[in-house]
């Protein structure tokens, strides 16, 4: 992945992360969803402040330009923004419960060039190395090739309908390299 750097975001950068998760959903995630599900989309996802507190989120830049973003939480929260129903902001426990994979968004024109890949990479070392043995995530139907292509497995498929229809979702997970042999 030449090209790219990679940093912790900070609450200064929350104006341009908001701005790149809406060209995301609003573009790609568009292909999978009726024009209802985006906009229920927008109402479930989004900026989730606590994991950029946390110091857990990162951003991908080409040339200081934002490329993409995503982070991983060691709170019990699975998916959502500030504004989702339902969060909580209770701590997991490594060794026992998966680091939760969070809030991952791509640049339209940085789309499958290794972007996201890189921050899934950045997720996964960061979990390992605070004793986690496996991670999950919940995919959009737009970042579900991406997360099997990365090894990740299906747990479940749901529908989210908080947003005013219902959204399709998938619940994935992996056991993180050097984990101890078992389930997802």
């Amino acid at each position: 992945m030449t090209g790219f750097t990679h940093r912790v975001a900070t609450e200064a950068d929350i104006p341009a992360l908001v701005a790149l998760m809406d060209r995301a959903i609003a573009g790609p995630l568009a292909a999978f969803l009726s024009p209802e599900q985006v906009a229920a989309s927008r109402r479930l996802m989004g900026i989730d402040s606590q994991i950029i507190a946390d110091r857990t989120y990162f951003i991908v830049e080409s040339d200081g330009v934002l490329a993409g973003c995503g982070g991983w939480s060691r709170r019990i929260t699975e998916y959502g923004g500030d504004h989702t129903p339902g969060r909580v902001p209770a701590p997991l426990t490594p060794g026992v419960d998966a680091a939760r994979v969070r809030a991952m968004y791509t640049a339209p024109e940085f789309l499958r060039q290794g972007v996201g890949r890189h921050i899934l990479d950045l997720c996964e070392a960061a979990a390992a190395a605070e004793g986690y043995d496996r991670v999950e995530l919940v995919a959009t139907l737009g970042g579900e090739p991406l997360y099997r292509a990365a090894g990740y497995g299906e747990v479940e498929r749901f529908e989210d309908d908080r947003g005013g229809v219902p959204v399709p979702l998938v619940r994935m997970g992996k056991r993180l390299a050097g984990a101890a042999a078992g389930g997802d």
